[in-house]
């Protein structure tokens, strides 16, 4: 190439490039928060002609070419330009437009390795199995102003927030074609009406980035830019985000940026040499997923991530992140054996480079997005998860609690007979019930893998199981915390969920499923009623104890408050079959206390006990409380009073 043909094509390329200077310092430096605008393919126009922008990092390739459907998938007819020592390469492509395929081809300095790769920021791809990217874009037009405007309020500590969490491949199918998914379009009227019916504020979706093997769940992401096309465009799924918000209802999404998969086209391996992930198998390879780990310390990887997790805050309008898997990106010896790992710089097992990662996005997060939430599912006792790092939090505003989740399950499984025995595992979170922010899950998790349906874990015969169900559900939306649950749990699926196909709505058509269903969107509609059951839910002053020490019962009472002491609700549990009649309970107040919610009402599947609306309070001194109720305690059930 002559000196003047260098010359005509570099200010071709500098025309055209999308990437400034300034975008590659931040970018090698590890802060470029929306390189998404940047890198990637971008429909463009230059000197007249319409085409596509494409650039990628790949720092160790001698050669990289782009390769698709615009050029008969030759790899050597377009070739990259690389931008100085960035390790970005870039060319304009005239002729190439939206729905084009494409890969990068990538040849390696190192070992000889060639490799076609999908583009890393890719805004869409192929239909798995297929593995192309796609030139797309993302102009649509939104009619969420409303939602956007109101939803620091929606997401607030001090809001109720009941999240229904949902895979969109198996909520609902339609059996008459194949047993098909529903599309993001059509799951979009469906799943608004339904979660509106059932008074969920939020919706949490499992993973919707594009991922290639369906039963990881979307936990083995390869785009992650990129809805899953299984369902649809990009532009079809900010429908489906767009209408949920039009009809008052958040939509959070599972991220995650723990790990990654190592199919061929994805990230793994990705220039010829460990890219994003760590070189040494013992920080860089996950021994329970079979799946590469980040490589946090390097900046590119860090501006890789904080652009993914920022993205669909931006371009999707998503209300929140849940963070998957923090407690393997937090510990160095994670699911790993003495030998099996390597200690920090100091010697210990703690991963300071992802603790820095996590403490920066959320910082950056909270920043730009002030109404959003991050979630985190931490399943360790890591202190100060959901505090703000600069208290030495790690930022997030919430975290899962999964000791609740376990030790309630651990609970109900057990015969009520037996339950006086286990009784600390009702009570031990409030020793630590405020320490997070915490939200309480009865996730997927524990309907997959042998585990069973959530109904199958209840003791007794069909009649109990479906009272211990309810009664479960009363006592979860008595405590202090947010509420998320999956799917086909709030009807009592039968059998454990699968991914391949629809829940079990036709079990609708027996009462006690209709009841359980029914109970539960009045759990959720008094919930969000009743300021005493939320407005405090990360606060001490909103809970306390009357008499947590009824053992020998298996009975549980607690006060809910809200920011107003006048505000009070009486919570009572009773976790045996047993109907326990002039049962006392003390309150800090005379008067009427009516019975807003009873699990063992006939419209709920219930036998009907109860206190015919409510009881009077009388000046009759009991736990330490100037007056007292006498209370017929249902079995197997929950009560909620309150002072009028």
């Amino acid at each position: 190439m002559t000196n003047t043909t260098q010359t005509v094509a570099a200010s071709s390329r500098s025309s055209v490039s999308l990437l400034t200077d300034q975008d590659i310092y931040l970018f090698n430096e590890g802060s470029h928060y929306r390189i998404y605008d940047k890198l990637g393919a971008h429909i463009t126009t230059a000197g007249g002609q319409p085409g596509t922008s494409f650039s990628v990092w790949a720092p160790n390739a001698r050669e990289v070419s782009v390769m698709g459907s615009f050029n008969e998938w030759n790899p050597h007819s377009h070739q990259l330009n690389a931008r100085g020592n960035s390790g970005i390469w870039e060319a304009f492509v005239p002729g190439s437009g939206k729905g084009g395929l494409y890969k990068f081809h990538i040849v390696s300095r190192q070992h000889g390795y060639i490799g076609d790769k999908a583009d890393p920021f890719g805004f869409f791809h192929e239909k798995p199995p297929r593995t192309a990217s796609v030139i797309w874009d993302l102009q649509y037009d939104w009619a969420d102003r409303n939602w956007m405007e109101e939803r620091a309020k929606k997401n607030s500590l001090q809001s109720p927030i009941s999240i229904y969490e949902v895979h969109l491949g198996s909520w609902m199918r339609v059996p008459e074609e194949h047993n098909r998914p529903l599309t993001y379009r059509e799951t979009a009227p469906r799943l608004a009406d339904y979660v509106q019916r059932m008074h969920f504020t939020h919706v949490e979706l499992l993973p919707i980035m594009e991922h290639p093997f369906y039963g990881s769940w979307g936990y083995q992401t390869t785009g992650y830019f990129a809805p899953t096309a299984r369902y649809g465009t990009p532009q079809d799924f900010m429908y489906l985000v767009d209408y949920l918000h039009q009809h008052g209802i958040g939509v959070i999404l599972d991220w995650v940026p723990s790990h990654f998969p190592s199919d061929a086209h994805g990230l793994a391996y990705f220039d010829g040499t460990h890219l994003y992930e760590h070189a040494d198998s013992r920080k860089g390879f996950h021994p329970d997923w079979k799946t590469h780990i980040f490589n946090y310390g390097r900046n590119e990887v860090r501006s890789f991530l904080y652009s993914s997790g920022l993205f669909w805050l931006d371009k999707y309008h998503a209300d929140g992140l849940r963070v998957d898997a923090v407690a393997s990106m937090l510990y160095l010896d994670y699911s790993r054996k003495h030998g099996e790992w390597l200690p920090n710089q100091f010697g210990g097992r703690e991963n300071l480079e992802a603790i820095d990662f996590l403490r920066r996005f959320n910082a950056e997060v909270y920043k730009e997005y002030p109404g959003v939430q991050t979630i985190a599912e931490e399943s360790t006792a890591w202190p100060m998860v959901s505090r703000p790092t600069y208290l030495g939090g790690l930022g997030f505003g919430m975290k899962w609690d999964m000791g609740w989740m376990h030790d309630t399950l651990s609970y109900f499984s057990h015969d009520p007979i037996h339950r006086r025995y286990h009784h600390n595992q009702l009570t031990f979170r409030m020793l630590y019930g405020f320490t997070e922010n915490f939200v309480l899950p009865l996730s997927h998790d524990e309907v997959v893998h042998g585990k069973g349906s959530l109904i199958g874990k209840m003791p007794g015969d069909e009649w109990q199981k479906f009272a211990n169900l309810r009664l479960l559900f009363g006592y979860m939306y008595a405590q202090s915390g947010k509420k998320l649950l999956f799917m086909g749990d709030e009807f009592g699926q039968v059998r454990e969920w699968a991914h391949d196909t629809s829940l079990e709505w036709h079990v609708l058509q027996y009462p006690v499923h209709r009841g359980v269903q029914t109970w539960l969107a009045e759990l959720n509609r008094i919930y969000a009623e009743q300021t005493a059951l939320h407005e405090l839910d990360t606060d001490p002053a909103g809970f306390e104890w009357v008499d947590c020490n009824d053992t020998a019962a298996s009975v549980i009472s607690l006060l809910r408050r809200s920011k107003s002491a006048k505000d009070t609700i009486l919570v009572v549990c009773n976790f045996t079959p047993l109907p326990r009649e002039n049962y006392r309970v003390g309150v800090p107040s005379g008067g009427f206390w009516r019975e807003l919610l009873n699990s063992d009402a006939r419209e709920y599947g219930g036998s009907g006990w109860g206190n015919l609306g409510g009881v009077m309070a009388q000046a009759k001194p009991t736990h330490g409380r100037p007056y007292s109720v006498s209370l017929t305690l249902p079995p197997l059930a929950a009560l909620f009073l309150k002072a009028d």
